[in-house]
């Protein structure tokens, strides 16, 4: 999972892209890049590392002018790369173009083909991130060499942004910048990827522009919610300032990532007009109501969330419970989070390191545990076996989401099938294989009932990591065995001089786990 800015302002924006991207740094740890605009120069800078670790005071000084892009990036599980593959990417023909992206691409062996290695557009890393940023400057060299002399037109961007969500498969939120002329951002038809537009108004009445994966950028910037940006709009910021928007695919449907909801945007970000803080309270409710149904809850003592993100949901689930809520996991925030550690010992060994238990509130309990959701299983039984240490009595587990067992291919870095430990597993079986005493995971009709009742327009959801049910069509059976094959190898998209294979690892933008 990555996080995308961008800022079209009538003042500096350097430290504006910083703190934006410092609030969006849940979206990705690994590398951070920025790139400003001053008339028809570019300034990069970009590593990788943390937004902190990667801009000093002296790149600060560098990132000249009023609008800029920005980016933080979660690699591959294991396969973090080098920081060649930090992003913004950047072509210089047609025109000069910055590109940032969240998501995943799920032709991106065929686009290299078809469009990079045809029109011998050369890319430099494996990130299809690079090959759709080559896709869209090749487009947009196609619409301005239709006429001379070249001359950038909005409906020349506009033709450009429809013709790659005709080509273009997967899920993308994008923020680009064309030297010269202005910032375009725009999602894929689907929607499954957030982008949201955020705006601010000065003393003098001019008008400020912004774009990010999450609303809760603008909170540190001082920006108004506008509104989300639709799937397969595209809009337009000219470097003056003006606006404008379009609908750039004829086929769209709004169908969000329900692990957006459940895990990975921030509490107290609004995506596709949905509270996400309130969601998680909702979710609390309905898993509160299984739970009455499958657990016997007179045997449970207190509840606890694993913490952070389920305690929303915990603190709703033990008011409908009645029974006490208190905090036994206390969690090191130096730590880095488990899924971006390389193999299983290692993240067996991270999980005690980032979660304490203490020891009074679990001694003789009965504790019911709540998580936002379980996918490899090893860090809940690492947790049920330091709560059991630590005196409980018993231990049960409520996942607010229901089972993982499918891969995702949208930009969310999960295991194969094989690695799920919901794969080919019921919840008793699954309860036996962390050791609890039992388990209740929310139904997924539950958890979209959820998320759709505080926005009635969301039409659908990419649950296809719960249902197996990809939104883009493109993904059969035997798509996901080579992804199987494939992570279980090396990973990555390999380039060579005359080829591309794409090894779904998955993408540029990554994310996940307990």
């Amino acid at each position: 999972m990555c996080g995308v800015l961008g800022l079209v302002s009538h003042e500096p924006v350097n430290q504006m892209l910083y703190d934006g991207l410092q609030m969006l740094q849940h979206r990705g740890q690994d590398a951070a890049g920025i790139v400003t605009a001053e008339g028809n120069i570019f300034h990069m800078h970009k590593g990788k590392g943390m937004v902190r670790e990667v801009f000093r005071t002296r790149n600060m000084r560098d990132l000249i002018g009023n609008a800029g892009i920005a980016h933080v990036r979660y690699p591959t599980a294991g396969n973090a790369g080098s920081s060649a593959e930090a992003q913004p990417f950047y072509v210089s023909s047609p025109f000069g173009i910055v590109l940032a992206h969240n998501g995943n691409l799920t032709n991106t062996e065929e686009l290299y083909e078809n469009v990079c290695n045809k029109h011998l557009r050369h890319v430099n890393t494996s990130s299809d991130s690079e090959v759709l940023l080559n896709v869209f400057a090749h487009e947009l060299r196609r619409e301005v060499s239709k006429k001379a002399p070249y001359q950038l037109t909005i409906d020349n961007i506009f033709n450009a942004v429809s013709e790659v969500h005709r080509i273009v498969r997967g899920a993308y939120g994008v923020v680009a910048m064309i030297a010269g002329y202005g910032m375009v951002a725009f999602r894929d038809p689907h929607g499954i990827r957030p982008l949201v537009l955020g705006s601010q108004t000065d003393e003098s009445g001019k008008k400020s522009y912004a774009v990010a994966s999450e609303s809760v950028a603008f909170n540190a910037l001082a920006y108004d919610l506008e509104r989300d940006i639709q799937p397969g709009e595209a809009v337009f910021v000219s470097f003056d300032g003006s606006i404008v928007s379009r609908q750039c695919s004829d086929k769209v449907k709004l169908s969000p990532c329900l692990f957006e909801y459940v895990y990975f945007a921030r509490p107290d970000s609004v995506i596709d007009g949905v509270s996400i803080y309130q969601a998680r309270l909702d979710m609390g409710v309905s898993l509160a109501e299984k739970i009455k149904r499958e657990l016997p809850v007179d045997d449970i003592d207190v509840v606890m969330p694993i913490p952070d993100t389920s305690r929303p949901s915990a603190m709703e689930l033990a008011v409908h419970l009645e029974k006490p809520y208190r905090e036994g996991l206390i969690k090191n925030r130096y730590i880095g989070r488990t899924f971006i550690m390389p193999g299983q010992a290692t993240r067996k060994k991270s999980v005690r390191q980032k979660l304490s238990p203490m020891e009074t509130e679990f001694n003789g309990k009965s504790v019911l545990l709540v998580d936002d959701s379980i996918v490899r299983g090893t860090t809940s039984r690492e947790i049920v076996e330091m709560v059991r240490a630590s005196g409980a009595r018993k231990v049960y587990i409520a996942s607010a989401a229901p089972e993982v067992r499918y891969p995702n291919v949208y930009g969310i870095d999960m295991p194969t099938r094989e690695e799920l430990i919901a794969n080919g597993r019921s919840a008793a079986e699954i309860s036996a294989e962390i050791g609890a005493d039992g388990i209740v995971f929310q139904n997924l009709e539950d958890l979209e009932a959820v998320v759709k009742a505080l926005n009635p327009k969301i039409e659908s959801f990419d649950s296809s990591c719960f249902n197996g049910v990809y939104q883009t069509g493109d993904i059969d059976e035997a798509y996901l065995n080579r992804l199987s094959t494939e992570k279980s190898g090396c990973g990555g998209l390999k380039v060579h001089p005359s080829k591309m294979e794409h090894s779904i690892s998955i993408s540029d933008s990554d994310d996940d786990e307990e």
